[in-house]
C-alpha cells in the first residue's frame, strides 16, 4: 500500500477515534468523572516526588500510560484525540506506523506501575488506535516511597497525598519498610504524628538532649511500630479486620492498651494483651502462646 493511501486511512481513522473521544468526554462529564489524562506535574507536586533515575530503553504496556507532562488536556484517558489535536499530524504518524518507517521511541516518566508521556503523545494515541499492546520508550523513573498504581492515582489521590505528606513531615520518607504505615482513614495521620511527638519527648528526656523528630521517628519505627506489626502478622489479625491496614491495627492496639489501663510510655509497648483482647471480642480462639505472653 502506498504512503498516500496510508495517509487517507489515517485521516479516516482519526475521524472515527475523534468521535469516540467526543462521546467519551460527554459521558464522563455527565457522570461527573471527566475522561482526561493525569497531569504529571500535578501528581509530582501533590505527592512531593523529586528524585529521578534513568532506566534506559524499555518495552512498556500502553494501557499503563495514565498521563502526560504537557498534553494531558489534548487526549482522553484512553488517549483518544480531542479537537485540539492536529488531524494532519496524527494521520501522518498513523501512516508512518503502517509503513514501518521506524518511528523513534517515546519518552516517559515512570511512577510506580504507571507512566506519563514526556514526548510522543501522538505516537501513543496512534499505537492504541492500531490495537498495539506495547511501545518502546526511554524511561526515567521517579522515586516514590510507595508503589503507585493506576487505582491510587485516579481514585485515591487524596489518600496518597495525605500519606506522602505524613512521611515527609515525620521524617519517615526514607525509612525502610515504611509502606505498611498507610492508614485507611487519612484523617488519622494526626494520631500517628502524636505518637511520634510523644516518643520524641520521652526519648529526649531519657537521653538528656533535644532529639530531632526524624531521629525519634526512626527509633519509634524500629523499636515500637515494627515489633507491633510483627505480632499483627504473627497472629494474622488483618484476616479479621477486612479493609484495614497494619497501621490501622497498630493504632487500635495502642488505644486499646489505654482502655485496658496498661502503660504506654512512648518508648516501649507490649501489645500482647491488646492482641488477646482483640481476638476475644470477635469470639476467635486465642493461641495458648499468646495467652501466656499476655499474662
Amino acid at each position: 500500500m502506498s504512503h498516500s493511501s496510508d495517509l487517507i486511512m489515517g485521516a479516516q481513522t482519526f475521524e472515527n477515534v475523534a468521535m469516540r473521544a467526543f462521546l467519551q468526554e460527554l459521558i464522563g462529564n455527565l457522570r461527573g468523572k471527566p475522561a482526561q489524562l493525569l497531569s504529571f506535574e500535578d501528581v509530582r507536586a501533590r505527592l512531593r516526588l523529586r528524585e529521578e533515575s534513568y532506566g534506559g530503553l524499555q518495552e512498556i504496556p500502553l494501557d499503563s500510560i495514565v498521563g502526560s507532562v504537557g498534553r494531558y488536556k489534548d487526549f482522553t484517558s484512553s488517549f483518544l484525540p480531542k479537537s485540539a489535536v492536529n488531524k494532519e499530524r496524527w494521520s501522518r504518524i498513523y501512516a508512518e506506523f503502517l509503513g514501518n518507517m521506524g518511528l523513534p521511541p517515546i519518552e516517559v516518566y515512570q511512577l510506580g506501575e504507571v507512566y506519563f508521556v514526556r514526548d510522543g503523545n501522538h505516537r501513543v494515541s496512534v499505537a492504541r488506535a492500531l490495537g498495539n499492546e506495547t511501545i518502546e520508550a526511554y524511561v526515567t523513573a521517579v522515586d516514590s516511597p510507595v508503589c503507585l498504581t493506576r487505582l491510587m492515582l485516579t481514585n485515591q489521590i487524596d489518600k496518597a497525598e495525605a500519606y506522602m505528606t505524613f512521611l515527609e513531615e515525620s521524617g519517615l520518607r526514607y525509612v525502610p519498610q515504611h509502606e505498611n504505615l498507610m492508614l485507611s482513614e487519612p484523617s488519622r495521620y494526626g494520631d500517628l504524628m502524636g505518637h511520634l511527638n510523644l516518643h520524641r519527648s520521652v526519648l529526649s528526656e531519657a537521653q538528656h538532649r533535644d532529639v530531632s523528630l526524624e531521629e525519634a521517628a526512626n527509633h519509634w519505627h524500629q523499636t515500637v511500630y515494627l515489633p507491633a506489626v510483627a505480632s499483627i502478622r504473627r497472629y494474622d489479625l488483618l484476616e479479621h479486620a477486612k479493609g484495614r491496614t497494619e497501621a490501622d491495627m497498630y493504632l487500635w492496639l495502642i488505644e486499646h492498651l489505654g482502655e485496658l489501663e496498661l502503660c504506654y510510655t512512648g518508648l516501649l509497648s507490649d501489645v500482647t494483651p491488646a492482641l488477646a483482647s482483640f481476638l476475644r471480642k470477635r469470639r476467635l480462639p486465642v493461641p495458648d502462646e499468646l495467652l501466656r505472653e499476655a499474662v
